[in-house]
């Protein structure tokens, strides 16, 4: 099975700072791979440099090569608008629009030119059902995204990402503000959407990644200590730094 991901010596560094040290990596299309390793490693910085979203930062320089689906993702003349289409985003807090349910799901289709209520209609049901949240808010799409529980709420942004119908999905720790019961259902969502979906999950949470993953990477300190299929990361890690930290020894 080929990769969707591929990095090549990717460094970044915050001014003078480098955050990012040669990171290479292959991630495989339909899988899920967990980023894992203890606060300020690198992982959320891995995560943003796949859809440019460090870019946003003033004082951020990248070295190295990023490939999305075999096209370079920092090559001159891309269009980071289509790029971010390509490559959905969940963050940490669900931050819905200040709109209705139907509105935040319709964004972004009708920013890439969707303008038929029917085919709106046809996108959000879709995303909804794809999201698992259709059933909760298919007599309430017109009521504010900001009155839904905190689970509803995120489910409502992976609906939303899923809309414009990305290759990749890309996760930073979507589950970490959620009740048990709603981060079940993320999970279960999770195993669902890689069928069509190459995903990429930053989580804190060891037994999240050995439930949702196929692979694990682990960071620290910036580097890609170790990178291999999930069963074999927590059980015979080929690193000791991995078995101290999956362990529980640091992080």
């Amino acid at each position: 099975m080929s990769e969707k991901i591929l990095t090549k010596n990717l460094n970044l560094f915050y001014g003078k700072t480098q955050a990012l040290k040669e990171i290479s990596i292959k991630i495989r299309s339909n899988h899920v791979t967990a980023l894992i390793g203890p606060s300020g490693c690198g992982k959320s910085t891995f995560l943003r440099t796949l859809n440019r979203l460090n870019d946003l930062i003033d004082s951020v320089r990248i070295e190295g090569e990023v490939f999305i689906g075999g096209e370079s993702v920092y090559a001159k003349g891309v269009d980071v608008v289509s790029l971010r289409k390509r490559i959905g985003m969940v963050f940490q807090k669900s931050n819905p629009f200040p709109k209705s349910i139907y509105e935040n799901i319709a964004y972004g289709p009708k920013i890439n030119g969707v303008r038929k209520k029917s085919e709106l209609d046809e996108i959000v049901e879709h995303s909804c059902r794809k999201a698992a949240i259709w059933e909760e808010v298919k007599d309430r799409l017109n009521d504010s995204a900001i009155g839904l529980s905190g689970g509803q709420q995120q489910r409502v942004c992976i609906a939303r990402a899923l809309a414009v119908e990305p290759e990749v999905l890309l996760m930073d720790e979507p589950a970490s503000a959620l009740d048990p019961i709603s981060t079940a259902k993320v999970e279960e969502l999770i195993y669902e959407l890689k069928k069509n979906l190459t995903i990429v999950i930053v989580t804190h949470n060891m037994q999240q990644a050995a439930r949702v993953s196929d692979h694990c990477a682990f960071f620290l300190t910036g580097e890609l200590v170790e990178y291999d299929e999930t069963a074999k990361i927590f059980t015979t890690p080929s690193n000791e730094k991995t078995q101290n930290y999956i362990s529980g020894r640091f992080g």
